[in-house]
């Protein structure tokens, strides 16, 4: 019998429901919100199905999982990579990912540079803030951000796009309004237009303190099947 992934799209619209609600609080359209289905240990065949229901972009967590899984992907959705990236792995996805959004050291920089210069290609990054300060976390600090924004702007093969972040979830609000502050303070500056905030328990909120990128696994997929 065929599996019944008919959850996946019924989520989906919830989803899109909610983020309409919260465009619309904060006075803002629809469409300058995208959804990314995050995909850590889910089924390709699941995720098939949330691409089938119109999702467009999925976020990669682990390198290998996605090196398992990219090949049976319907090719029509974008991916990016999300997850904390090592130097070493860079070369595995270059060709793979159109964007890397956990940038947060000049090492890591200047090895997408490298490899993306090298297959000819410019790589659009976000830079990662570990906004509250968390040891559990990566992401670069906010007093030490302008630094890496100035090196990616000034970086052969990378476009500097934006910044994202995991704020602390137990102070979600007041960390997504100061995530919104630094990114204001930057964005003219280094023409940046991806603010990627929000996840499951917080995409609504994130919307309405200015997200241009919300990233839901749980809420889309269900809870997380670790066997995967």
């Amino acid at each position: 019998m065929e599996n019944d992934f008919s959850y996946v799209g019924e989520n989906l619209k919830r989803i899109r429901d909610n983020v309409r609600e919260a465009c619309a609080k904060a006075g803002r359209e629809e469409d300058s919100v995208r959804i990314m289905a995050v995909t850590k240990t889910v089924a390709p065949e699941i995720v098939n199905y949330a691409i089938q229901q119109g999702m467009d972009l999925l976020g990669e967590n682990r390198v290998q999982e996605f090196l398992s899984k990219k090949d049976i992907y319907l090719k029509s959705a974008e991916v990016h990579m999300i997850g904390h990236l090592q130097t070493n792995k860079v070369k595995y996805i270059i060709n793979d990912v159109s964007m890397i959004q956990s940038v947060d050291s000049e090492k890591l920089l200047a090895e997408i540079s490298r490899l993306a210069v090298k297959n000819g290609r410019t790589m659009d990054i976000l830079c990662e803030v570990n906004i509250g300060g968390e040891d559990s976390k990566s992401g670069i600090a906010p007093e030490a951000l302008r630094g890496l924004l100035e090196k990616a702007a000034q970086t052969e093969g990378v476009r500097l796009r934006g910044l994202m972040t995991i704020p602390p979830p137990s102070d979600s609000d007041i960390f997504l309004g100061r995530m919104k502050e630094l990114y204001d303070s930057f964005s003219d500056e280094f023409s940046m237009d991806v603010l990627s905030m929000g996840m499951t328990h917080d995409y609504a909120a994130a919307v309405r303190m200015g997200s241009t990128l919300v990233r839901v696994g749980t809420g889309l997929f269900g809870a997380r099947n670790y066997a995967i």
